[in-house]
């Protein structure tokens, strides 16, 4: 395998590196994690996804007509990967320009893309996946919110119930649902998709404080929210159709982690004193668990050279690349926790004037469990894996031909 650029790759990448010297910012706004941003750095995050807009860098595989340059998948990874590199402000808008307006673009009316795709674009309004209920876990197809006829013959829908885990649900402009419609049919027959305006006064939104400290969660309810037919995204029923076209891109969104890895653990371990009182990095113990670590790293990387050359051949990545999550997120977690140990009672004190990496091990420790459920649970896409990857016979589905009404989260 050739993990070289391509003469034409190599030139775009000068292109991109070019570009953001003169452009990108010099000093990061209001820290390294803000988990999407706040309204302190939204004025930042807007007015630099307003300018790689205008220079055709928002959204490069995007075709002209929708703002786009037409470009190829292999050239947004070129431009992330060099992005990354320059001190820009937190991205509130991926979700939106990852999942929610690729499936507007697919089932909206022309009208309806026109109005929406732009302003997206350009950073000027900003989009909310709501998915995930209370009891439904990972099982998106277990939505009890509701939406019902409204009774003036209007053709208009009512929809009733709460969702939560939204991610920027609270400087959300709109947002997509999906909702129970037919509870006498199989719960993945009986689900219709809307996009709603997160401004309509039946819409509450409730920021989750989480263990890291920030609030990038959300749980929103829906009280009597009146949402034309105009609205609907696919056909009545065809909701959990149309679900799998944004959980594909918000898996492959998640498909890897920005935590501390293992050679800045390593570093850390140098200058701390193990219980022989030498180097911690001299135990043999720790010093397995870093060679895992290494381990894990390489194949991942490889594993995402191999999408990046399915990309660089005009291929589309199947399943596969819900392993690197699985791996990826599990990893943060065991690495971090061992770092924090590590630290002994040090461990304890995550300012980030004090601590090593200014709190990066503690805020991967406190982030990790988040990033093992959003996307799909590591269960959910253990079964993607082993079904779609391996070849292995599907789980045992019970309820697979039961009307939603008769299961028992159905009333």
């Amino acid at each position: 395998m050739d993990f070289n650029d391509s003469p034409e790759e190599a030139a775009y990448r000068a292109e991109v590196r070019k570009w953001l010297e003169g452009n990108a910012p010099k000093k990061r706004v209001g820290g390294d994690d803000l988990e999407g941003g706040n309204k302190d750095t939204m004025p930042a995050s807007k007015a630099w996804q307003a300018k790689k807009a205008a220079a055709g860098y928002a959204q490069i595989t995007w075709p002209k007509e929708w703002g786009g340059p037409g470009g190829t998948p292999i050239q947004q990874v070129i431009f992330n990967a060099e992005e990354a590199k320059h001190p820009v402000p937190p991205n509130p808008f991926a979700i939106g320009l990852g999942m929610c307006v690729p499936t507007v673009m697919a089932f909206a009316d022309e009208d309806t893309k026109k109005r929406f795709v732009g302003p997206a674009l350009r950073g000027e309004e900003i989009w909310c996946q709501l998915f995930s209920e209370p009891s439904g876990g990972s099982d998106v197809a277990a939505a009890r919110t509701k939406a019902v006829k409204a009774p003036d013959g209007s053709g208009d829908w009512i929809i009733d119930g709460q969702k939560v885990w939204t991610t920027g649900a609270q400087f959300s402009n709109f947002g997509i649902v999906v909702v129970r419609t037919d509870p006498d049919v199989p719960k993945h027959k009986g689900m219709t998709m809307f996009w709603v305006d997160m401004s309509d006064p039946g819409i509450e939104v409730r920021p989750i404080h989480q263990m890291s400290g920030g609030s990038g969660f959300n749980e929103v309810f829906f009280t009597n929210v009146r949402v034309p037919d105009s609205q609907r995204l696919g056909a009545v029923g065809d909701g959990w159709k149309v679900s799998l076209v944004t959980l594909m891109n918000e898996r492959l969104a998640v498909g890897g982690s920005s935590g501390a890895g293992w050679a800045e653990f390593m570093e850390a371990a140098r200058g701390i004193t193990g219980l022989d009182g030498g180097p911690a990095l001299k135990d043999q113990a720790l010093r397995e668990k870093i060679a895992d670590w290494y381990v894990q790293a390489e194949g991942l990387k490889h594993t995402r050279n191999r999408t990046m050359t399915a990309l660089s051949r005009g291929q589309t990545p199947g399943p596969e690349s819900s392993i690197g999550k699985v791996v990826a997120a599990t990893q943060m977690q065991d690495l971090a926790n061992a770092a924090v140990e590590m630290l002994d009672q040090y461990g304890i004190i995550n300012d980030p004037a004090l601590a090593p990496l200014k709190g990066g091990f503690h805020g991967s420790l406190m982030s990790a469990p988040g990033l093992r459920i959003a996307g799909g649970t590591d269960e959910i896409l253990k079964n993607i894996i082993a079904e779609r990857v391996l070849g292995l016979p599907g789980d045992i589905r019970v309820d697979k031909d039961v009307a939603f009404k008769d299961l028992p989260t159905g009333r």
